[in-house]
C-alpha cells in the first residue's frame, strides 16, 4: 500500500466515523490516483482553466473529496487536521495560478465544492443565497428566472467559481454603478478550523469582514454567501467598436482614461489592446466594449457630450436585455437560450497567464505610443484596461479588504493565452508578459505596486516558511493586494486559524510571536 491509499483509508474511516449515521455517500465522494484513478483524474481536470497546472509535474491531491453536504466538508476539515494534512479548496472556477487545487507541499487534500452549487433567489427582498460551488452563470440564471429587471454585480464569464470570485473581492461591468461583488454580502456560512459551522452572527465581523475580499481560503471553508442582488433596466445597450493606430487609437486611449472614471456611472467602457499583424506589419488594436444601464438615445447623449472623439454611432449599439448582455460579454450569442448560463464547462482551456496593475495618473500620449510599440513589439501579450470611479470613489478603502477604490483611473489585466503544449513556448510567453509587466513600472501604482487578489500572481511573492520567516514574506504580497488592510487581516488569522491549517503559497499568514494565558497570539514585530 502506497502513501496515497494509507491516507485514504485513514481519512475514509475517519469520515465515515464522524458521520452521525451510517452515510453511503461517503466512499462514493472520495477520489485517490490509485483507488478510482479514472474517475480521479476526470474531477481532478474538471475544473482547471489553465493547462500549466495540468501537467505530469504538476503536484496533484492524494485525495480528493466532493462533498454533496455540508456535514461532509465539516468531516473533511476534523479529519484532514487529525491527519495532519493540509487542504485546498475549489470552488470550480478559473483560478488563473492554479492554488485551488496545487500545491507545492508533500500531501495535501482537495475539496471539490462543486456538488454544493444551490442558489435561491427571493425577489421580494432582493436577495439571494449561493452555494460556493456554483459559477456565476448559474446565479445569473435563477435571477433571470425569477425577474427580468434584477442583476448582480460580478463577472463577465459566466464560467467564474462564486466562492472565488467573490471572496476575493468580484468586479464586472457594473462596477461604477454598485461597486464591487463583495459589497453586497450580508451573510455567509463557513466551516471554520476547528469544523465548526458558523454564520455572519456566530462568526463575528472581523471574520465576516475578512472573507469578503481578503480570500476565503484564508480562513475557512466558505460553504455560501447571502448577496443582495440590485436592479437593472429592461433596456441595455452594449457596443464593440475598434480602432487601428492609423484611426487614431492611441489618441483615443489617452482620451479614454480621463472620460471613463468620471462619465455617468450607468456605463462602463472596457479597452481591449491586442497586437495584431496587418499586411506583415505589427500593430495594435484598440477595442472599445461597452456596457450602459439604459436605452441607446441617453448613451448617445452622454457619449457626444462627454467622448465625442470615439464617434459612437446608433448602428454600433445594441439594445439586449441584461442576462443578453451577459452572453455579449461572453463572447457568445447574445440571442443563446439563458439555460446556456447553466453550462459548467462551456470555454475553453488553454495555456495561460495573467498579472495585474492600477493607474492613479493619467498616462501621456507619448507614454501610451510607447506603450503601443511595446505591445506591438511582443506581438502576442494584450491588455485589459477596465475604469473605475463612481461608486468605488464612495467606498471607503476598509469597508472590505479590498482597498483599492478611490484614487484608480483603471486596472490593467495583462493577458496572455496559447495552445502550443511546449514548455518553451510556455517560458517565452510568460516571459514576454513579465517583459511587459516591467516596462510599466512607472505608469502604475507605486509604494506598493498594487495588485488585484482574483489575479492571483505568484511572481509577486510567495509565502516562503512559517513564523516570522512566514509573515515577513506574506508581508510582501499582502500589502500589495491589501495595503494597510493588510494588518487587520493577518490579526483576525492568527486569532481564527493561529496553527495556520488553511493556507496557501499566497494565504494570509499569522503574526509571530507568544501565546498568552488565553492562547492568544501577540506580534513581536
Amino acid at each position: 500500500m502506497n502513501s496515497n491509499d494509507s491516507i485514504y483509508e485513514s481519512f475514509l474511516h475517519c469520515l465515515q466515523q464522524l458521520s452521525p449515521q451510517p452515510d453511503p455517500e461517503a466512499s462514493t465522494i472520495v477520489y485517490t490516483p490509485t483507488v478510482n484513478a479514472s474517475a480521479y483524474t476526470a474531477v481532478l481536470e474538471s475544473n482547471i482553466r489553465n493547462r500549466r497546472f495540468n501537467t505530469a509535474s504538476t503536484p496533484k491531491p492524494a485525495i480528493i473529496i466532493t462533498p454533496t453536504k455540508y456535514s461532509h466538508v465539516q468531516a473533511a476539515v476534523i479529519c484532514a487536521k487529525n491527519l495532519g494534512v493540509r487542504i485546498l479548496i475549489r470552488s470550480g472556477g478559473h483560478d488563473y495560478n492554479g492554488r485551488s487545487y496545487v500545491s507545492h507541499e508533500k500531501k495535501f487534500i482537495l475539496i471539490d465544492m462543486f456538488n454544493l452549487h444551490n442558489v435561491s433567489v427571493d425577489i421580494e427582498s432582493e436577495t439571494a443565497v449561493v452555494e460556493t460551488g456554483a459559477q456565476l452563470g448559474e446565479l445569473y440564471y435563477r435571477i433571470w428566472e425569477k425577474s427580468k429587471t434584477h442583476g448582480f454585480p460580478a463577472g463577465v464569464c459566466p464560467t467564474v467559481g462564486v466562492g472565488g470570485h467573490i471572496s476575493g473581492g468580484g468586479y464586472g461591468t457594473m462596477i461604477r454603478k454598485y461597486g464591487l461583488s463583495v459589497d453586497h454580502v450580508t451573510d455567509a456560512r463557513i466551516v471554520d478550523a476547528n469544523g465548526r459551522i458558523m454564520d455572519r452572527k456566530s462568526m463575528g465581523e472581523d471574520l465576516f469582514w475578512a472573507i469578503r475580499g481578503g480570500g476565503g481560503a484564508s480562513f475557512a471553508v466558505v460553504l455560501s454567501y447571502t448577496v443582495k442582488i440590485v436592479p437593472v433596466p429592461e433596456v441595455n445597450t452594449v457596443f464593440r467598436v475598434k480602432k487601428t493606430v492609423a484611426e487614431n487609437a492611441v489618441n483615443l486611449v489617452w482620451k479614454w482614461q480621463s472620460v471613463a472614471p468620471s462619465i455617468d456611472r450607468d456605463l462602463f467602457i472596457r479597452v481591449m489592446l491586442m497586437p495584431e499583424t496587418v499586411n506583415g506589419r505589427s500593430t495594435v488594436q484598440a477595442s472599445f466594449i461597452g456596457h450602459f444601464l439604459g436605452g441607446s438615445e441617453r448613451l448617445l447623449q452622454i457619449m457626444n457630450n462627454n467622448f465625442p472623439e470615439l464617434a459612437l454611432k446608433k448602428e454600433d449599439c445594441l439594445e439586449v436585455s441584461w442576462v443578453e448582455s451577459v452572453f455579449y460579454w461572453a463572447n457568445l450569442d447574445y440571442k443563446s437560450p439563458a439555460e446556456l448560463l447553466l453550462d459548467r464547462h462551456s470555454d475553453d482551456v488553454n495555456f495561460l497567464i495573467r498579472k495585474s496593475d492600477y493607474v492613479q495618473k493619467p498616462i501621456s500620449i507619448s507614454s501610451w505610443e510607447s506603450i503601443f510599440n511595446k505591445l506591438g513589439e511582443l506581438g502576442k501579450c494584450g491588455f485589459l484596461l477596465n475604469p473605475y470611479g463612481g461608486k468605488m470613489e464612495e467606498i471607503p478603502a476598509d469597508a472590505t479588504p479590498c482597498p483599492h477604490r478611490a484614487g484608480n483611473l483603471f486596472k490593467i489585466q495583462y493577458s496572455m493565452n496559447w495552445t502550443e503544449n511546449d514548455p518553451k513556448l510556455d517560458e517565452m510567453y510568460m516571459n514576454q508578459t513579465r517583459d511587459l509587466f516591467d516596462f510599466m513600472t512607472e505608469y502604475v501604482s507605486k509604494n506598493p505596486r498594487c495588485a488585484f487578489l482574483n489575479y492571483r500572481d505568484l511572481d509577486i511573492g510567495v509565502m516562503a516558511g512559517s513564523g516570522e520567516r512566514g509573515y515577513n514574506s506574506g508581508k510582501v504580497y499582502g500589502k500589495k493586494y491589501f495595503k494597510e488592510n493588510f494588518h487587520r487581516l493577518v490579526k483576525i488569522k492568527t486569532e481564527v486559524d493561529p496553527d495556520n491549517f488553511f493556507r496557501t503559497e499566497q494565504s494570509i499568514p499569522v503574526l509571530p510571536g507568544i501565546k498568552n494565558s488565553e492562547g492568544f497570539l501577540f506580534s513581536r514585530i
